[in-house]
C-alpha cells in the first residue's frame, strides 16, 4: 500500500527527518522485541542482542507464538517494541531518587510501559495505570497481574478525573493517542491515517496534556510520548503547553545512543526515534518539569475499606505472604494488599473508578480461604508455602485453556502448577479429582496446533 501524499509532502520539510531513508524503512519487517521481567526470568546468555536503552530488552531472532507460551502468561517476559523501551533512561535521569515515588501512566493500556514502570520503582513506590475503555482496562490488569510486582493500582477514568488529584503525583507519563505514523510498516496504520485524524488527534492530546497537569506536583516530571511524527502531534504540542503553564523542558542525555535524533523546536527538547536508524518502531518523546504549585485537597475517608479484618484472616495472610495489616483492607469477601499507604488508596479510590485496587490475597468462604490467582502470579507469595508441580509444556498450555489432562498430586488441597519452575496458577486436589482455578477470562481460546512451537527460552537458547 502507497503512502499517503500529504504524508510524504511534509516529511519532506521536516528537516531532521531523512525522507528517503524513512519512506524505505517501512519496506522491512519489524523487529522483534521482549523485555525480560527479573523478578521471574533471568537474562538469557550475552550473544542474544540487547536493546541499547533498556537493560532488560532484548532482541529475538524470530517471534514466537507467544499465546501459545506459558512464561508469557507467567509474566517472565512482556512483547514491546524496542523504542518505547526507552522510557527506562528517561526514567533513571529524571526520577529514580525520588523516595516513595508516585507514578501515573495515564494511557496505560495494554501495559508495556506500566509494567515497565513497574519493574523501575520496584519496591520504591507504586504506580497507578489508567484506561478509558474498560475491555483495555480488563487487559491492563491482567497484564500487570501476570508481572506480579505487586506494586499498582488500576483505575478507569477520564483525564479531566486527575484534576481531582492536585500535586499527587511525582512522575506522569502520557503516550497518547495519536495518528501512528511511527508503525507505517503495518498496512492498517496506513489505511486508517489522514490529514483529519491527525489534527483531531493533536487536539485530543492537548485536552489530555490540560486534565493531567494539575495531578502532577512541583517540580515533578511530565514524559509525553507518541508513536507519530507529526511535529503538531509532538513537539509543537509540548511547546504549546509551557506557553499555558509554569513547565520548562528536560534534556535528556543521549549520549552514546547515536541512533536517536534530538529535536530543538523553539528551546523545546524532543527525541525521534525513526525506523532507518533504530531497531524499533517510530517515536517521539519529550520532558517537562513543573514549576508551579498545586495545594493538595483534603479527603475524607471511604467506608468502603473500613471492613474489619478477622485474627484469621490476617493469620492466612501473615502465612503466605509476610505481610503485617498495616496495608491489608477488606472489600466484599475479599482480602487485599495495597501497594501503598492506606491514605493514599484513600484519596484514590474518592476520585477515580478502580478497576483493581491491589493484589488479592485470598477470598474468604464460609470457614474455607480461597488463595486468588493474584497471589499465584505474585512475588508477594512465599516460596514453598504450598506443595507444587512442573507441567510439561504441553499439560502446561492445557491448564491455562482450562481443559483436562492428567495430573498426579500427592498432597491434598491447594497446590501451584508450575512451568519451568514458573507459577502458572492453581489447581485444588479434592482427592478424586482437581479442579483448575486458572481465571476463565485469561483462558486461551486457540486450538493447539499438532506441532506446538517452541517456547521463549528454547527460542533464545538456541
Amino acid at each position: 500500500m502507497g503512502l499517503p501524499e500529504a504524508f510524504t509532502d511534509r516529511i519532506r520539510n521536516q528537516s531532521y527527518i531523512d525522507n528517503d531513508g524513512l519512506v524505505r524503512s517501512f519496506d522491512k519487517p519489524s523487529p522483534v522485541s521482549v523485555r525480560i521481567n527479573p523478578a521471574k526470568w533471568s537474562l538469557p546468555p550475552a550473544a542474544l542482542e540487547t536493546v541499547p536503552w533498556c537493560r532488560y530488552g532484548l532482541y529475538l531472532q524470530e517471534r514466537p507464538s507467544f499465546t501459545l507460551d506459558p512464561l508469557f502468561h507467567a509474566g517472565c517476559y512482556y512483547p514491546q517494541e524496542a523504542s518505547s523501551m526507552f522510557l527506562e533512561q528517561v526514567y533513571l535521569q529524571t526520577s529514580a531518587e525520588i523516595n516513595n515515588i508516585r507514578v501515573l501512566d495515564l494511557c496505560g493500556a495494554p501495559g508495556g510501559k506500566s509494567t515497565h514502570l513497574s519493574t523501575l520503582v520496584g519496591k520504591n513506590g507504586f504506580i497507578v495505570s489508567n484506561e478509558v475503555i474498560r475491555q483495555r482496562a480488563m487487559v491492563l490488569t491482567e497484564n500487570l497481574t501476570k508481572w506480579g510486582l505487586s506494586n499498582s493500582i488500576v483505575t478507569q477514568s477520564d483525564p479531566s478525573a486527575f484534576s481531582g488529584l492536585p500535586g499527587f503525583f511525582d512522575l506522569i507519563v502520557v503516550d497518547a493517542p495519536c495518528s501512528g505514523e511511527g508503525m507505517f510498516r503495518d498496512p492498517v496504520a496506513i489505511k486508517e491515517w489522514s490529514e483529519e485524524n491527525a489534527a483531531l488527534c493533536s487536539v485530543r492530546q492537548k485536552r489530555i496534556l490540560m486534565d493531567v497537569w494539575p495531578a502532577l506536583k512541583e517540580n515533578g516530571i511530565l514524559i509525553y510520548s507518541t508513536c507519530t511524527f507529526n511535529p503538531d502531534e509532538n513537539e509543537k504540542n509540548i511547546k504549546w503547553l509551557t506557553e499555558r503553564q509554569l513547565a520548562e523542558p528536560v534534556r535528556i542525555n543521549i549520549t552514546g545512543f547515536n541512533e536517536i535524533i534530538e529535536i530543538d523546536h523553539e528551546g523545546i527538547y524532543g527525541y525521534g526515534f525513526y525506523p532507518y536508524k533504530v531497531k524499533g518502531e517510530g517515536l517521539f518523546i519529550a520532558v517537562l518539569r513543573k514549576k508551579e504549585n498545586n495545594a493538595r485537597r483534603s479527603f475524607k475517608k471511604m467506608a468502603i475499606y473500613e471492613q474489619k479484618i478477622s485474627r484469621e484472616e490476617k493469620a492466612v495472610s501473615l502465612e503466605w505472604t509476610g505481610l503485617n495489616d498495616a496495608r491489608m483492607f477488606k472489600s466484599g469477601m475479599d482480602l487485599f494488599a495495597a501497594p501503598c499507604d492506606y491514605s493514599d488508596l484513600t484519596v484514590i479510590s474518592e476520585t477515580l473508578k478502580l478497576v483493581s485496587p491491589g493484589t488479592r490475597i485470598i477470598t474468604a468462604k464460609r470457614n474455607d480461604f480461597l488463595p486468588s490467582h493474584d497471589l499465584a502470579m505474585s512475588i508477594l507469595l512465599k516460596k514453598e508455602i504450598f506443595p507444587s508441580i512442573d507441567l510439561s509444556l504441553h499439560d502446561a498450555l492445557l491448564y491455562l485453556k482450562r481443559e483436562n489432562f492428567n495430573l498426579k498430586l500427592s498432597d491434598k488441597g491447594w497446590n501451584l502448577v508450575r512451568y519451568r519452575g514458573v507459577n502458572l496458577g492453581f489447581v485444588n486436589n479434592i482427592g478424586s479429582r482437581f479442579n483448575n482455578y486458572y481465571p476463565v477470562e485469561w483462558r486461551i481460546r486457540m486450538a493447539l496446533p499438532e506441532i506446538i512451537p517452541p517456547d521463549f527460552a528454547a527460542t533464545i537458547n538456541k
